[in-house]
């Protein structure tokens, strides 16, 4: 941590407090900051030390969808923004600017400090400083007469939160939303923290004692203030830097991934799996990690380990209250270790990596519950998050009203249940259970719930779920059947009714915030979850969902005529898709995650035209983000003047950072295309971050595999064949059954002015057997002996 002498000023405002957020457990703090973010975050040093109450948020909050009714008696420049989070403080007291020149220009003009407040939509801790203090009238008005306040969405704007969340970290040690950072006018930061409560709390400062020193500070102390962020600044500038050694090339795979698994394996949770203590995430990249190592390593007693604790986890977790069984999909993270009671917002980014983790553990297990639970995310995304322009919606909030006539918002709202409420619904006695038992008995039985309700005082610390049950799976279906004398059968079909039953009485619940911003990035991860989940079951309507989604990307999110990638589009109020007034162009996540779904939207559907667009972005990517000097890409614009950290993400976290799926892709796109210097390129940047592989390998999970796959030579599948025939459809299903995580698959139809056969004109050699279609596994397009017969081409695949 940077130690800046210059906020001793602040030492005044507060003495040591207590080390705990707001909430406990109940509000953990998101995992979205790129090295992790910590429940404390205030003004560096002092106020780091002495106030580490200053809270991260999870989300919730009332925002535009408040209690009907409310009166709005301001109206701010926000309102014409897109962005719901934007829009949630159209109607502040505070004289808000979006992030842009006119706020910059303002703040020269008139020499003032800058006030950034960096939130999303479905941000908890962001709506309770934005009740508490922003519609705050004297907080306003310190706020519009001595500052120029900017809000940002962070989800639209992730270049600009990731610089001065970078700062914030550094000099705080720890991180979160709502971010609130003072900048000089040209930008510089000089004091960063998370949440403030308006007003002093005991030992903790408010909002309004810190604008107040801040202001006389600037007025006396200027120079001190602007000296030592540039100082912070030029130190982040070299400690944030990325860059491979002169004539050093990436690092040795087997060794980086032996050390990857064991560091995971010293963290591992034995009894319900998952790599830490409460609160509980689902990092899909640590999962198939572990699936993959367990695939080059399937001999060996780590290579068994593996594989049993991303099953072990990916099991209780679907088991888990972290898991809806009424209405599908995954919450956000468990804050107990038994993934029972979730903290309730749902991300588009977790279901699509989610469903792509599920699909891989029925690939190699062929347990039928990790196919069900894939699909049964999928159905949720296809219901409650998608637009009917193919587009996917970014989040589904934690919080909302219990009941139409409250005016209090409450997490979990929507989701838990009362055991009164569960056997008035499900009053009906089940033909020849024992004792008379109704469906309620057996669904309560079955889930777990409780007269008393199944939310333990520590798990809710202010009493939001006192009563309430989460549902959590407690019996296998044939221990239920057993204790009320029924069959499987019977007793599957009393639960899913059951729960038809349930999910008929929520849709009539007043429903949470819906975040309907639609993300490149996040849509281009969902597009892979549709299509690797549809290319593994077969399922054609998955594939086609896929392919809707590719469409939509390709109509609203690609400018065809600047040849870049958009950020960000919107729903309109006539459910039309919007753009904002000045799109937002793409940032290094947008081009890498939409590549890797057009990548696997190929290899599900066989058609070029997803290859030849991938190509196409990759080329733009390269020229908008490689460092020709250091190796890697940067995550935005390098040239862009208002940033003043050029960064590249150096962690797998909640996403995947985009350098990982860079490299992967760029191996996958070498193999399509010919070009050698994807391959090589690959290698630079797997070199770049040489240094945190070696050192710290759990921090980039998924850039291991891509190493893996460089060491290991990606084997290319293909088949000769022609595309509507059912011997093809054999050969390739056959492929997608397995999970083979260094391959690409591809089909040779034949036709020599194709985008494959103008790329690889080796293809033009390959024959059909007997006029049957025909399987090639080739490394380095030399080629095993063809087959045409499923098995065969199974086994020489597991070879």
């Amino acid at each position: 941590m940077i130690r800046v002498p210059w906020i001793r000023f602040l030492s005044r405002l507060c003495a040591p407090g207590p080390q705990r957020s707001l909430r406990s457990a109940r509000r953990a703090p998101h995992p979205r900051t790129s090295r992790g973010a910590s429940a404390a975050g205030t003004p560096q040093d002092v106020l780091r030390t002495s106030c580490r109450a200053t809270f991260s948020m999870a989300s919730g909050g009332q925002g535009l969808d408040g209690p009907p009714g409310s009166a709005h008696q301001n109206t701010n420049r926000l309102s014409m923004e897109r962005s719901p989070y934007l829009l949630q403080h159209a109607h502040n007291p505070v004289d808000w600017f979006p992030w842009g020149q006119e706020a910059f220009n303002k703040a020269k003009k008139e020499d003032k400090p800058i006030f950034l407040s960096v939130g999303y939509s479905t941000c908890h801790w962001c709506h309770v400083m934005e009740r508490e203090s922003f519609e705050d009238i004297e907080i306003g008005r310190i706020l519009s007469d001595n500052f120029v306040c900017i809000k940002v969405d962070r989800e639209e704007r992730p270049d600009v939160d990731k610089v001065y969340m970078t700062f914030v970290q550094a000099t705080s040690g720890g991180g979160g939303w709502p971010m609130s950072v003072w900048l000089t006018p040209d930008l510089q930061p000089f004091i960063g923290g998370t949440y403030f409560p308006p007003r002093d709390t005991g030992h903790r400062p408010g909002l309004k004692t810190i604008l107040l020193r801040i202001i006389e500070q600037w007025q006396n102390n200027r120079a001190s203030l602007e000296s030592s962020g540039q100082r912070v600044i030029e130190a982040l500038k070299k400690g944030t830097a990325i860059a491979a050694s002169p004539g050093v090339g990436p690092p040795l795979a087997p060794e980086v991934a032996h050390r990857c698994f064991q560091q995971l394996a010293h963290s591992y949770e034995e009894e319900y799996g998952g790599f830490r203590d409460a609160p509980k995430f689902p990092t899909p990249v640590n999962l198939i990690f572990l699936i993959s190592f367990w695939a080059t390593n399937r001999s060996t007693s780590e290579g068994a380990e593996a594989l049993r604790m991303a099953l072990h986890t990916m099991r209780m977790m679907a088991l888990g209250g972290i898991h809806d069984h009424v209405a599908q999909g995954f919450h956000r993270y468990s804050t107990d270790s038994s993934w029972h009671v979730p903290h309730f917002e749902k991300m588009l980014y977790d279901q699509a990596q989610l469903a792509v983790a599920y699909i891989t553990a029925y690939q190699v297990s062929g347990e039928q519950l990790f196919a069900d639970v894939a699909r049964d995310v999928l159905l949720y995304v296809s219901r409650d998050l998608s637009d009917k322009s193919g587009g996917f919606y970014s989040a589904e909030d934690a919080d909302s009203l219990p009941t139409m006539a409250s005016t209090e918002k409450k997490e979990g709202a929507f989701c838990v249940w009362t055991a009164g409420e569960i056997r008035d619904l499900l009053p009906e006695p089940v033909e020849g259970a024992t004792g008379g038992a109704t469906r309620a008995d057996i669904f309560m039985h079955h889930y777990g719930v409780k007269e008393q309700g199944n939310v333990e005082p520590e798990q809710d610390p202010h009493g939001e779920l006192q009563g309430q049950n989460v549902l959590i799976v407690r019996y296998s279906a044939e221990l239920t059947a057993t204790r009320f004398g029924l069959s499987v059968e019977k007793t599957k079909e009393e639960l899913a009714a059951a729960r038809e039953r349930l999910a008929e009485v929520r849709r009539g619940r007043p429903s949470p915030h819906l975040d309907t911003k639609m993300i490149s990035s996040w849509n281009g991860l969902m597009l892979s979850g549709f299509a690797r989940v549809g290319a593994v079951l077969g399922d054609q309507a998955l594939v086609e969902r896929a392919e809707q989604a590719a469409k939509f990307l390709q109509d609203h999110l690609w400018d065809e005529a600047k040849q870049v990638i958009l950020h960000s589009c919107y729903r309109g109020d006539e459910m039309e898709v919007e753009q904002i007034a000045s799109p937002i162009a793409g940032f290094l996540d947008d081009y890498a995650f939409v590549v890797c779904g057009l990548l696997d939207l190929y290899e599900a559907t066989l058609d070029t035209r997803w290859l030849s667009w991938a190509e196409e972005l990759q080329l733009k990517q390269d020229q908008f983000f490689w460092d020709s000097q250091g190796g890697g890409y940067f995550c935005s614009d390098p040239t862009d003047p208002t940033l003043l950290l050029v960064l590249k993400q150096d962690q797998d976290g909640a996403e995947p950072s985009a350098n990982s799926v860079s490299a992967m892709n760029l191996l996958r796109l070498s193999q399509y295309t010919g070009r050698q210097e994807w391959a090589r390129r690959s290698e630079q940047l797997l070199a770049a971050f040489s240094d945190r592989l070696v050192k710290v390998p759990i921090a980039l999970p998924e850039m291991v595999r891509s190493l893996m796959a460089q060491h290991y030579t990606l084997k290319q599948v293909i088949i000769r064949g022609q595309p509507s025939a059912e011997d093809t459809a054999s050969l390739v299903a056959c492929v997608n059954g397995l999970f083979l995580p260094h391959k690409v698959l591809m089909l040779a139809d034949g036709d020599t002015d194709g985008f494959l056969y103008q790329r690889l004109p080796v293809l033009a050699t390959l024959r059909p057997l007997e006029g049957s279609a025909t399987a090639y596994v080739c490394q380095n397009f030399t080629c095993a002996l063809p087959v045409t017969c499923p098995e065969e081409l199974r086994r020489l695949l597991l070879e």
